[in-house]
């Protein structure tokens, strides 16, 4: 005997049921992610210290999101072919493997390999999280839960310095990877158990872009290294750095070639046909030099020159976070009520300008109050267009491309991230260690600082002591202004966006068996507006309408394409 069917109202709660607990599962992942990019900031002037690296401190930060980088279109792509809950799983485990090498490690190369393998999980997290709600909640109404998942990074962007700071004042650096192994456990068992989304597509087994995806791994480590090697370790005109660019020019052109060709690229380049993609995508890598480059490194330069400990400085990172949670929550929120999202991301970058400015003129006798306040002004600019981006590029795009589109635009905002703490972090520390170099005593000999903790420069007599400081403040700040033009550009490639108008529904073919099996209606309506119950039946067949914005499949699309008033990926022509 068939179920008695749901009424309307039975089918908006077992919905919002399932809905909250994904989001729920979704968080943790999320927790996960943030929290290892921010615990390990307060820690790493210990690490380097004990270690003795100073030299390699760029690297810690540098592998990780390298590695992930080069993952992100390869989750992609895989998520749309396959499914994205068990690449999911794969991810954290990858990640929690990493974070046990971490804890272990004896030395900086041992370190950085560790943070190579937490980057190869670590690129998933947060695309296929993305990519995930995409799959179940309409353009209109994410805005308010992109607005949470960027209070999550805001969150964790507080307590992960505190945490870092706590443990490694306490049991010791190390319990910053050691942390990860439950929280990764944790976020296994609620994808195994509260992930209940729709399945990919049926038939055929795709053929997967191997060769696209090694040449773009190869295009983007010969590229990092340039940023990181350039000037430091190699002088810019040196045969090693121009081989390396080359390397990076003829990948990227193979790359292009092999892309056109195959059925199923990593990266399709018809990504780059539309325009909202480019300018987002534009604006993102910017943003993500100026935002890693200034932001990664404060928590050390706030150690070194205030000589407040790692938990204190984790403290001082409270006024970036608690503006860009706010910021991130409430545009998130007015975004899903208005459908205008523009003006509000050109303002945020333009604040991002502003930020680095500010920052710009801070000097080691600078009050803390000061410094805060500068920061806070960077995350109310950050988390007004950050999470925005991402949901312009997804509302370009049909549901079946929303993973590669997202893990498009997120693989070169990381590349900017990835370039923006390479070429900061080397800059900071040759600069630093000429600085030293040129100052101390030469019976100092620390005049590397390669030895120096926050707690060695605290216990050094005052003279020398206030070199060093002098030198910290010297070596940083100043290249906070020569990001300024970065974030000026982001805004100016945001003015030309066109500010389409938000879907309200989302459009799949999706077998019947899918929604047996516990995932959410096929159809989600924006602001509560009853589910389709027929949509199940009409799934690959024709729709007659459409609101602005949605997508559409099946026969119709074919009509509309045939006709002229479709683009070929369900999508209705603008006219």
């Amino acid at each position: 005997m068939n179920p008695t069917p749901l009424t309307a109202e039975e089918r908006r709660r077992h919905d919002k049921r399932n809905l909250t607990l994904l989001f729920a599962g979704l968080m943790v992942t999320m927790l996960l992610a943030a929290l290892n990019q921010t615990v390990l900031s307060s820690a790493l002037p210990t690490i380097v210290g004990e270690l003795n690296g100073v030299e390699h401190m760029a690297w810690i930060i540098t592998a990780f999101i390298l590695a992930s980088t080069v993952m992100m279109p390869v989750y992609g792509k895989l998520g749309d072919l396959f499914g994205r809950k068990p690449l999911l799983i794969f991810a954290i485990s990858v990640f929690m493997a990493g974070s046990v090498v971490g804890a272990l490690a004896g030395d900086m190369p041992t370190l950085i390999v560790a943070r190579v393998i937490q980057g190869l999980g670590g690129g998933g997290l947060m695309i296929l999280s993305q990519a995930i709600i995409a799959d179940v909640v309409p353009a209109r109404d994410r805005g308010k839960y992109m607005g949470i998942m960027g209070g999550v990074f805001a969150f964790a962007s507080v307590a992960g310095p505190l945490i870092g700071g706590g443990l490694t004042e306490g049991p010791g650096w190390r319990w910053t990877f050691w942390i990860n192994v439950p929280l990764a456990v944790l976020a296994i068992l609620a994808a195994v158990f509260l992930l209940h989304i729709p399945n990919r597509r049926t038939g055929p087994r795709p053929r997967i872009d191997y060769a696209g995806m090694m040449l773009i791994a190869v295009a983007t480590t010969a590229l990092v290294l340039v940023g990181t090697w350039g000037g430091a370790t190699y002088a810019w005109g040196s045969p090693v750095i121009l081989g390396l660019a080359a390397t990076a020019v003829a990948a990227a052109v193979v790359f292009v070639v092999v892309e056109s060709r195959v059925s199923e690229p990593v990266m399709p380049l018809m990504l780059f046909r539309d325009r909202n993609f480019n300018l987002t995508t534009a604006s993102a890598l910017l943003t993500g030099i100026a935002m890693f480059g200034a932001i990664g490194y404060m928590p050390t330069y706030l150690q070194m020159v205030t000589g407040y400990g790692a938990t204190e400085s984790g403290l001082l990172m409270i006024p970036m976070m608690g503006s860009l949670l706010v910021a991130s929550v409430v545009v998130g929120r007015q975004v899903s009520k208005t459908g205008r999202y523009k003006a509000v991301m050109v303002a945020g970058t333009a604040v991002v300008a502003v930020a680095l400015l500010l920052l710009s003129t801070i000097h080691a006798d600078s009050p803390v109050y000061l410094v805060c306040i500068y920061l806070g002004v960077m995350g109310l600019g950050l988390g007004s267009s950050m999470q925005m981006l991402t949901l312009v590029a997804q509302n370009s795009f049909p549901i079946t491309s929303v993973g590669t589109a997202t893990a498009g635009q997120n693989y070169f905002r990381q590349v900017g991230a990835t370039l923006g703490s390479a070429v900061v972090g080397t800059l900071f520390a040759s600069r630093l260690k000429d600085l030293l170099a040129e100052r101390l005593p030469a019976a100092g000999a620390a005049g590397t600082g390669n030895s120096f903790t926050p707690a060695l420069v605290s216990s050094l007599p005052d003279p020398i002591r206030n070199i060093v400081v002098e030198s910290y403040n010297e070596a940083l700040v100043p290249l906070f202004l020569w990001m300024v033009p970065l974030a000026v550009l982001s805004a100016v490639a945001l003015l030309f966006v066109v500010e389409k108008p938000l879907a309200t529904k989302i459009e799949r073919d999706l077998p019947a068996q899918s929604i047996a099996e516990g995932g959410l209606s096929p159809r989600v309506p924006a602001h509560g507006a009853a589910p389709d119950m027929d949509a199940a039946a009409e799934a690959g067949a024709d729709a007659d309408t459409a609101p602005a914005g949605d997508y559409r499949h099946g026969a119709a699309a074919r009509e509309e394409v045939a006709a002229g008033r479709g683009d070929g990926h369900g999508r209705r022509s603008a006219r």
